[in-house]
């Protein structure tokens, strides 16, 4: 695959992996999964393979970590990134792996004190260094700088979604059966709220 789309499927897969870790609907058996996908694709590989195409050893990897975010949301099911997604998606016919990348350091600050151990827990599956995360800023942080290294950096509005699409976009994202094992339930002015801030 391009370093396009290495860097946003190997994304999607993340999202996969947080969003099952933290779904409602988890369990012991997927929360190994989900980190263990966490470990592979972000602290060993997708970076890398996005700058070094032709390395097999890393492309194992982000398929290896794939497979276990599979694994993770085929049993727990996804969250509100992927909701929100799935309606930018069907709307405007916009890359799926992009949308969830731009939404989801904006979905976490929605998410994040509805559960902080999970998000801490994460944010050491990425290898920060850090003995507690207080708040969802160093997860975010370093979500972001994820981005700018594989070269996702566009906004909604770069995408071509406008003001005045938010309020459908929002409406369909509420009707997302994803939405029903998010750790927290957003309102839909609350959803267009989280579009606006990836705008």
């Amino acid at each position: 695959m391009s370093p396009d789309l290495t860097a946003a499927t190997g994304m999607d897969a993340f999202v996969h992996a947080i969003e099952a870790y933290v779904s409602v609907a988890g369990s012991p058996l997927t929360d190994l999964h989900a980190l263990e996908a966490v470990r592979r694709l972000i602290a060993q590989s997708i970076t890398g393979a996005v700058h070094n195409p032709d390395d097999v050893g890393l492309r194992d990897n982000m398929m290896q970590a794939s497979l276990h975010a599979g694994l993770a949301f085929s049993n727990a099911s996804l969250g509100l990134v992927h909701a929100m997604a799935h309606s930018l998606g069907g709307f405007l016919d916009l890359p799926h792996g992009e949308c969830n990348t731009i939404l989801l350091d904006h979905v976490i600050n929605f998410n994040f004190n509805a559960s902080p151990k999970r998000y801490e827990n994460i944010a050491r599956a990425m290898g920060l260094k850090t003995v507690e995360v207080s708040s969802c800023n160093e997860l975010t942080g370093a979500i972001r700088e994820i981005k700018e290294a594989i070269g996702v950096t566009a906004t909604l509005s770069d995408l071509g979604v406008a003001a005045e699409d938010l309020a459908i976009l929002a409406e369909h994202a509420m009707a997302d059966p994803c939405l029903a094992t998010n750790p927290k339930q957003p309102t839909n002015e609350e959803v267009i709220s989280i579009y606006e801030s990836a705008f």
